[in-house]
């Protein structure tokens, strides 16, 4: 069996942070920020990204409360998959984000003060990174 790479997405109404990864060494990258318009995903560049990195399967964060009941954008997010799925053809799996994006903005903060990105580079960077730590955590289950 080979090892699968995976397109991972941090679902927002604005903005879809996407990261990508490999199954066989757990190993991430942010890849990029989509903007939605009108609320809508720009399909035209969710398709490019798949295009580019052939993924064998999408994972998508599950917003959640912390008490692990769903909310308003867990149902976006599940419809999002669903699209996604439906356009695609590909395996989509949902993850449990709780923190994700909390912790992604503790890490550009971090990255801030060291002078690693500028703040006009924190926003878009903070929905990749969450992306991020959505596929390192369905890569540890």
């Amino acid at each position: 069996m080979r090892a699968r790479t995976a397109l991972a997405f941090d679902y927002g109404r604005k903005r879809i942070g996407i990261a990508t990864g490999q199954e066989l060494t757990a190993t991430t990258r942010a890849l990029a920020t989509v903007n939605a318009i009108n609320n809508k995903p720009n399909w035209e560049q969710i398709e490019q990204l798949i295009a580019e990195w052939q993924p064998d399967i999408l994972i998508i964060g599950l917003p959640l409360n912390m008490d692990g009941t769903e909310q308003e954008m867990s149902q976006a997010a599940r419809r999002f998959s669903n699209q996604l799925h439906g356009r695609f053809g590909l395996p989509v799996e949902l993850v449990d984000e709780r923190l994700t994006s909390i912790e992604a903005e503790e890490i550009i903060s971090e990255q801030r003060r060291s002078g690693r990105i500028k703040r006009s580079q924190a926003k878009i960077s903070v929905d990749q990174i969450a992306a991020e730590l959505i596929l390192q955590s369905w890569f540890a289950q």
